[in-house]
């Protein structure tokens, strides 16, 4: 093998985030609680400034973290939502997780929500790729191709 190429390799793989499955947990309690707190200033620790976001699997991404903080203040209700999270990380590989998420709202016109999270996460423990996989018994919410 030619030796400038092995260092090519070499420099690559050093830079593949391995993430764990405690590293996750810790990651997704923190975007609870920034999902509880008013602002958006917690997003910054939890999200690379060039994530891609995907609130299902079939909507156009949110790219950055602008972006993505506009898209987060107009979905919430704000800090007071009152919900019940419950969440377990069912899978870990390299940098990339997946996350089963149960969401019951106090507000019934919200309903209940299950979720499955695909996350990428870069070597500082920030999310660079978020994919939701939502569904709640009579809400059309990712479920649609967008046009």
């Amino acid at each position: 093998m030619d030796p400038r190429r092995r260092d090519r390799t070499r420099r690559f793989w050093c830079h593949d985030p391995t993430i764990h499955r405690e590293d996750v947990s810790r990651w997704v309690r923190a975007y609870e609680s920034a999902w509880r707190t008013a602002g958006i200033e917690a997003l910054t620790d939890l999200f690379a400034p060039d994530v891609v976001y995907r609130p299902s699997p079939w909507a156009q991404p949110v790219s950055g973290l602008v972006a993505l903080s506009q898209f987060w203040e107009a979905e919430r209700e704000g800090p007071d939502e009152e919900f019940n999270f419950r969440s377990e990380v069912v899978a870990v590989d390299g940098s990339v997780a997946v996350v089963r998420v149960s969401v019951d709202y106090e507000d019934l016109t919200s309903g209940s929500w299950r979720d499955l999270w695909v996350l990428r996460f870069d070597a500082h423990g920030r999310c660079t790729e978020f994919e939701e996989w939502p569904f709640a018994p009579g809400h059309s919410d990712g479920h649609e191709r967008s046009s």
